[in-house]
């Protein structure tokens, strides 16, 4: 992503404009989510960030933004009292990398980030998700999962390699955490696939985080989808992530974002409702568009840019801006 020329850089100060209108008169609050950022570019990745281009988005949103921690933008969005132009930036799910390669690279541009930690992967752990890609990166040239209702896979290239792994990754993500887990698992060990053991944050890399500057929030233990899960099940699995991570950091997590995230899909409003008596001040939902003032900060939206050119970036924060979440009318009294 090169940097941007004069008009591109005032095509993204016209976001501060447009959240003014969009949000009635309130200004409103961006939220970038991301996941990873790659060190090195990887050939099954070819979606996934890698430092360069991750810098660059930085150095668009710390020269055209006034970027906030996400804890004191989302105060002030309730009072009425952002900056224009105001966004902040989270992470998702607790990849190791999002210490080693992106925390520099904000440090440097003075951007305080959110990582949402699902602690049943610290340490060690493998979400199935990255278990079906390595299983991709290790399987031969012909994969038979017709027994598991998957197909015969031919793998001869990394083309093929990538669409194997959107198809199973799509196959296995609404399925219950008791059926998901095991295929992944059993995908993975027929695939003769390797345990990467860096992958996800260790607890240390936690707290390295927090000592960083860096806010944590729970995103859960298991990182399952909330509706598949009974009303119990969903409570104790929510709470059980935010106690983990209360006792690696030995503070208060006030903070929460909704695993997937699509409201209505992923979460209810009995997930609403639940994260709200568990005492956490806000969570944050994949529905995507800008918050105003009056939107629910239990349902907060977030945005997913992706495009590398800086043009098309900076454009899609602009959209983003202007469009308004839906979470808001769906769910418009959870409790």
């Amino acid at each position: 992503m090169k940097r941007l020329s004069p008009f591109e850089a005032g095509l993204a100060r016209a976001a501060g404009s447009a959240a003014s209108i969009a949000g009635r008169g309130g200004r409103g609050l961006l939220i970038l989510i991301y996941h990873r950022v790659l060190a090195t570019p990887d050939p099954l990745r070819s979606r996934t960030l890698c430092a360069p281009d991750f810098a660059a988005q930085m150095d668009l949103v710390a020269s055209c933004f006034n970027v906030l921690p996400l804890s004191e933008a989302l105060a002030r969005l309730a009072s009425r009292s952002l900056p224009p132009r105001a966004l902040s930036v989270t992470f998702d799910d607790g990849y190791a990398d999002n210490l080693t390669v992106a925390a520099p690279i904000m440090r440097e541009r003075g951007i305080r980030p959110t990582v949402f930690v699902a602690t049943g992967y610290l340490d060690g752990g493998l979400m199935f998700n990255d278990a079906i890609t390595e299983a991709m990166r290790a399987a031969p040239l012909r994969l038979d999962l017709a027994d598991l209702g998957l197909g015969l896979l031919e793998l001869p290239d990394v083309i093929a390699r990538r669409a194997a792994i959107r198809r199973l990754v799509a196959e296995l993500k609404y399925r219950t955490a008791e059926e998901r887990g095991p295929l992944a698992d059993e995908i993975f060990h027929r695939a003769g696939a390797v345990p990467p053991r860096d992958l996800m944050l260790t607890t240390a890399q936690v707290q390295a985080l927090r000592d960083g500057g860096v806010e944590i929030g729970a995103h859960t233990a298991t990182h399952p989808i909330l509706t598949r899960l009974a009303p119990d099940a969903a409570r104790e699995d929510i709470a059980r992530g935010r106690q983990e991570l209360e006792g690696i950091l030995g503070d208060p997590v006030r903070l929460f974002a909704y695993p997937n995230g699509r409201p209505g899909e992923d979460y209810d409003r009995r997930h609403v409702a639940i994260v709200r008596e568990l005492g956490f001040n806000a969570a944050l939902s994949t529905a995507w568009g800008a918050a105003h003032p009056g939107c629910d900060p239990f349902q907060v939206p977030r945005v997913a840019p992706w495009d590398n050119s800086p043009r098309r970036y900076a454009a899609r924060l602009v959209k983003s801006y202007l469009q308004r979440s839906f979470a808001r009318a769906a769910f418009e009294h959870p409790h």
